[in-house]
């Protein structure tokens, strides 16, 4: 039996490992729905309400799961719609894929109905690739290298798919000049610094007597690692709204959230240290963090145009966080003056007091809206998933809601966008 180009797609993304796809139909891209009604339970659609909706559902699966997160559209305004949680995705360093329909190949040009330049629309958000196929034969390598460029650089990717290309007959690339023959398959490297690197890093934490740590989401999978080397250094650790989930707020060096929506305890962990450690972090705040020259930096994140950016580090390390930090604690030394470690205590422990007291205020004519977080927090389960919308709800997020060690947290960090908290 043939297999048309939709179909082929979809085993192409089943054999990717996708079982899951966010998006809203339309006539555009209708070739690919029927494939995914003919491939029955291979790969499970989820409908949104609309097609920003769905891009933002894409995000979020990468974010919880650490999977690719797929999202799919019509062609014109189908995708168009999709760019706002696509750059959410971007700005959060998360690997998604957008496959969107367009007009048939012989209208293009043509000033035809819904005929957009998708591709040249898409080239920002999804500028580390993204093609509109031609000929059947293409679509494979397509997929493959959208899907591949995806997970290993943490980034958004686009295929735009002419709706007459859909339909037609799928074609293996022959064997001849001009064809491309490639393969399914990525598994992360584990990426180290070289010891040289980390042990001038641990000199610099070594001699450190007040160390301050930043973490963000690239520490959401390091979280023993993390307290380990601040046990060891006698560390205090903001958190970053991104790395909310990091670490668990029950932990008294735990100071909660920096910056804007920030505490008081974490802004004068950063005004008063003399080292600070940064670990898989982006804030974006330098006001809130040391002034320039008051603390030696160390800093560690898998992408090294991160690094010593919001603060000029001395070591920057670019490395898995879990991986580095195992690979550091043997070098760094036990901190044996707890003076620092029991101010940061004191300042935490005074912080609750205040955010219970004004949680505790009574409203004029309405509930506190503190006083529903704060009561909120014991009684969610430690295994939930909790996300915030951007504006006012993302302040009592950040201060009030504590976290336990289990959950996991996340909203739209770097776009700050409304709708990531959408059911």
């Amino acid at each position: 039996m043939s297999q048309t180009v939709g179909d082929f797609l979809v085993d192409r993304l089943y054999a990717w490992g996708v079982r899951r796809i966010f998006g809203y139909p339309g006539d555009g891209i209708n070739g690919v729905f029927g494939a995914l009604n003919r491939a029955k339970d291979k790969i499970e659609f989820i409908q949104a309400r609309h097609e920003e909706m769905a891009a933002f559902m894409a995000s979020a699966h990468a974010k919880f799961t650490g999977e690719l997160g797929v999202c799919i559209a019509t062609s014109g305004p189908g995708a168009s719609h999709l760019l706002t949680g696509l750059y959410d995705a971007r700005m959060d360093h998360m690997p998604v894929l957008a496959i969107t329909g367009q007009q048939a190949r012989a209208a293009l040009g043509g000033h035809y109905q819904q005929e957009l330049d998708l591709v040249s629309m898409f080239k920002d958000v999804a500028g580390a690739f993204v093609q509109q196929a031609s000929v059947p034969s293409q679509v494979r390598h397509l997929v493959d290298r959208a899907v591949r460029t995806a997970l290993s650089q943490r980034k958004v990717t686009a295929i735009v798919l002419p709706n007459d290309l859909q339909e037609l007959e799928y074609e293996a690339p022959a064997r001849k000049h001009g064809t491309l023959h490639s393969g399914v398959g990525f598994s992360a490297p584990k990426v180290v610094p070289y010891d040289a690197d980390l042990r001038r890093a641990a000199e610099v934490l070594n001699e450190g007597k007040k160390v301050a740590i930043l973490v963000g989401a690239g520490a959401l999978n390091a979280t023993d690692e993390v307290i380990a080397v601040a046990d060891k250094l006698g560390a205090g650790v903001a958190k970053a709204l991104l790395g909310k989930a990091a670490l668990p707020d029950d932990l008294a060096w735990v100071t909660g959230s920096i910056g804007l929506l920030g505490t008081k305890p974490s802004y004068d962990l950063m005004m008063e240290c003399d080292t600070l450690l940064m670990i898989g972090s982006g804030f974006p705040y330098s006001e809130f963090l040391p002034k320039e020259g008051n603390a030696r930096g160390v800093q560690i994140d898998i992408k090294a145009d991160m690094l010593s950016l919001r603060y000029p580090m001395e070591v920057n390390l670019v490395g898995d966080s879990a991986e580095t930090l195992r690979a550091l604690l043997p070098m760094l030394a036990e901190k044996t003056d707890r003076a620092w470690r029991k101010k940061i205590e004191g300042w935490t422990a005074d912080w609750w007091k205040t955010l219970e007291k004004r949680a505790l205020e009574p409203a004029k004519g309405g509930v506190n809206p503190q006083r529903s977080v704060w009561e909120l927090s014991p009684r969610i389960p430690a295994d939930a998933i909790v996300t915030s919308d951007s504006g006012s709800c993302a302040n009592w997020y950040a201060r009030d809601l504590k976290v336990q060690r289990g959950m996991m947290c996340s909203l739209s960090g770097g776009l700050a966008s409304m709708g990531a908290a959408v059911p």
